[in-house]
């Protein structure tokens, strides 16, 4: 694997070419939340990006914060939660290995919404009922996740938490950047672009006190007063990295992100002695729906059996497809339901009768024809006895012809994100194989693993929610650091 950089000492820093109160490494959504609370709590901030400008791969998102506990928007469009049912869901769902990480979250995600309204994120007061992985519209609340499945449903109410940000369709992320760049701007932050960290810094009490950068015209030395703030995103884009921590992962699967997603934070992170949690983890994707009514057909693997309650969040099927037997699974659908999945799944064929679509697919004589005897049993009874699909989506695939759609890795683009990452606490503090503080810094963002441990737990949001809300508990409590003059 990868080494990590030397950490260097203090002592061997000649000469600091700039000095500020806080230094945040990365301008995606963690970072300029981080900086602009840093700003605001009195400190004299430094961003260092290593690309031209802010926005990173939170820019190139759909612009969805996973947010809950009886926000405006939900409220104002009929839905009530809480922070506790918030709480509840969040833990059952996702293995977060950190109560108190989930708990501050959910407690604080009212006041969370406000504030990035109040910086100018644009978010509408509506709601997008329909199954789909991002809304086509403009629409603000969406459910995201695995609320509403079992046995999710049973442990808290099912509430709608997906906040996009009011554009039509994808890309809200990146309006959602303008605006917190924005503010960074007017309040003061400064901004070093083209310039990649190279190396941390720490003294002789083992805080992390500076960094090395390094820029067109050779290598600086930046030095904080107080902290450092790591918020440089996830490691997809580095192959080796990826075939170390999560080869499990099919080969045919794309990195979502930018090129810089390469793992130079989390590089940076265990050069100090930092822990690190779900390396493994990834939240992958390319979604059988929309259109929705697909989710009433039946996801099948090369045994003729089925998996996973289909109407499943997108990034729970893509883990448990990723699981099957040489990665390989067909969406099987009746003609009252046919349409095509918008994400170009492959149509395998047609076929008249249930025993000619089981020997064309190549499964196991009787497996089909057992699978959706059972199937259609349940879903006319209206209970999945198996994997309790909801109610909303059974119906009895009993309509030839039939068709085969193949969900197979092999044959479709899966894309991912990964969930690993450094071992934070709740005050965004980076932790050490021992759970201790490692002094004098901070991490946020998809540099880190705090809620959501992999796939089969993910819900849309879950990446700018978090990132936004622990990238200003970050930025404060570094600003709040003892100077070390």
């Amino acid at each position: 694997m990868i080494a990590p950089p030397t950490l260097l000492h203090a002592n061997d820093i000649a000469h600091w070419d700039d000095t500020a109160d806080v230094l945040v490494v990365g301008y995606g959504i963690a970072g300029a939340c981080a900086a602009l609370e840093a700003r605001r709590n009195g400190a004299d901030v430094l961003v260092i990006e290593r690309a031209s400008g802010g926005g990173g791969a939170s820019a190139l998102s759909a612009g969805i914060f996973y947010l809950g506990g009886g926000t405006d928007v939900q409220r104002k469009v009929g839905y009530e939660d809480t922070a506790e049912d918030m709480f509840r869901f969040l833990m059952a769902s996702t293995r977060a290995p950190d109560a108190h990480i989930v708990r501050r979250f959910c407690d604080d995600c009212v006041g969370h919404f406000e504030w990035l309204e109040a910086q100018g994120v644009p978010f509408e007061r509506s709601y997008y009922a329909d199954k789909a992985v991002i809304a086509p519209t403009s629409a603000c609340l969406a459910s995201t996740g695995n609320e509403k499945l079992w046995p999710y449903a049973e442990v808290a109410q099912p509430v709608p938490r997906g906040h996009k940000v009011a554009k039509v369709g994808d890309g809200g992320g990146a309006l959602a950047m303008n605006a917190l760049i924005a503010r960074c701007e007017e309040e003061g932050v400064r901004v070093c672009v083209d310039s990649r960290v190279t190396a941390l810094v720490h003294d002789e009490a083992r805080r992390i006190v500076g960094l090395r950068v390094r820029e067109s015209d050779g290598e600086r030395h930046l030095r904080a007063r107080r902290a450092v703030v790591l918020a440089a995103g996830g490691f997809g884009m580095n192959g080796e990295l990826m075939r170390h921590y999560a080869p499990e992962l099919p080969e045919t699967a794309e990195a979502l992100g930018t090129p810089h997603n390469d793992g130079a934070a989390l590089m940076l992170g265990l050069s100090a002695g930092a822990a690190t949690q779900a390396m493994g983890g990834t939240i992958a994707t390319a979604s059988f729906y929309p259109p929705a009514q697909l989710i009433k057909g039946i996801l099948v693997n090369k045994r003729g059996e089925r998996f996973v309650a289909e109407d499943a969040y997108h990034g729970r099927t893509a883990e448990f497809i990723a699981e099957q037997p040489d990665a390989t699974a067909w969406l099987i659908v009746d003609a009252e339901i046919f349409a095509y999945p918008e994400l170009g799944h492959p149509l395998v064929d047609g076929w008249e009768t249930v025993v000619e679509m089981e020997s064309g697919l190549g499964l196991p004589e009787g497996s089909l024809q057992r699978t959706l005897a059972e199937y259609n049993a349940a879903a006319a009874s209206g209970e999945d006895t198996l994997y309790r699909k909801h109610a909303d989506w059974l119906k009895p695939l009993d309509v030839g012809p039939y068709a085969a759609f193949d969900v197979s890795y092999s044959s479709n683009v899966y894309r991912f994100l990964t969930l690993g990452g450094l071992v934070t606490n709740v005050d965004a503090e980076v932790l050490d194989d021992h759970g201790h503080a490692i002094p004098g810094f901070f991490a946020a963002g998809a540099c880190v693993s705090s809620i959501p441990q992999d796939g089969k737990g993910y819900a849309s949001g879950l990446s700018l929610g978090p990132g936004s809300y622990f990238g200003r508990v970050a930025g404060r409590n570094a600003a709040a650091c003892t100077r070390n003059d």
